[in-house]
């Protein structure tokens, strides 16, 4: 396939660290210099959360299929959001700093016509996938930023340092990182956003953004 990729040098490399087969690849930071749909068979665009305007250059070209960073929004809001009147291509994936590179996408997609684009698109890219309900947080950015929340409450209530926060979580849960440890490799302010995110599409407490966690993100 020719595949364009659309993203920051960071979660690039890290997307090549998953492996991109013998595929032909083109990466670009810009989309703008892009004419679609061009010569490419595929789009991944690593970075879709934080340009939702990429939308609307794939609504034109809805021949092309889109493997986006979907999680701060789901994909029916994105539809809704932007012209998609000759087929929706976009499939959510989580491509949030530190995912990229995991065993196993974790997929959304919008309606059942998609799934055989999406079997057929990890085959050839050689990828082990799991589909999830379309919605804002997919699953493991949600359950993963809502952990890093309720570790900001207590290290904001003064119960346990980050370091033994993040040595509890790992001995007693066997996780790779400690929450503090996750923020670092996601990126404080991505959490922040999805956390923002679920607490506006559903009200739940649980993902109300601790004070601590906000005033570092806005630093960034």
């Amino acid at each position: 396939m020719n595949i364009l990729v659309v993203g920051d040098a960071a979660r690039y490399e890290e997307l090549q660290q998953k492996g991109l087969g013998s595929h032909r690849v083109r990466w670009v930071q810009n989309l703008d210099i892009v004419t679609l749909p061009g010569s490419f068979d595929l789009v991944i665009d690593l970075v879709l959360d934080d340009a939702l305007h990429h939308a609307a250059v794939y609504a034109k070209a809805a021949a092309v299929p889109v493997l986006a960073g979907l999680a701060k929004t789901s994909l029916s809001d994105l539809m809704h959001a932007y012209a998609f009147s000759y087929g929706f291509n976009i499939i959510a994936c989580n491509w949030l700093p530190g995912f990229i590179n995991r065993p196993v996408t974790e997929t959304a997609i919008l309606d059942e016509e998609q799934k055989p684009v999406l079997e057929s698109l990890m085959q050839q890219l050689g990828w082990q996938y799991a589909l999830v309900q379309d919605s804002v947080g997919m699953v493991t950015p949600r359950v993963v930023s809502m952990i890093i929340n309720e570790a900001y409450y207590t290290t904001e209530a003064g119960t346990a340092t980050r370091e033994d926060i993040d040595t509890a979580m790992k001995l007693g849960t066997n996780y790779p990182y400690g929450p503090f440890e996750w923020a670092q490799h996601i990126g404080i302010k991505h959490v922040y956003d999805i956390l923002t995110a679920v607490h506006t599409a559903t009200g739940d407490e649980r993902y109300r953004v601790c004070s601590l966690l906000q005033q570092e993100a806005q630093k960034q």
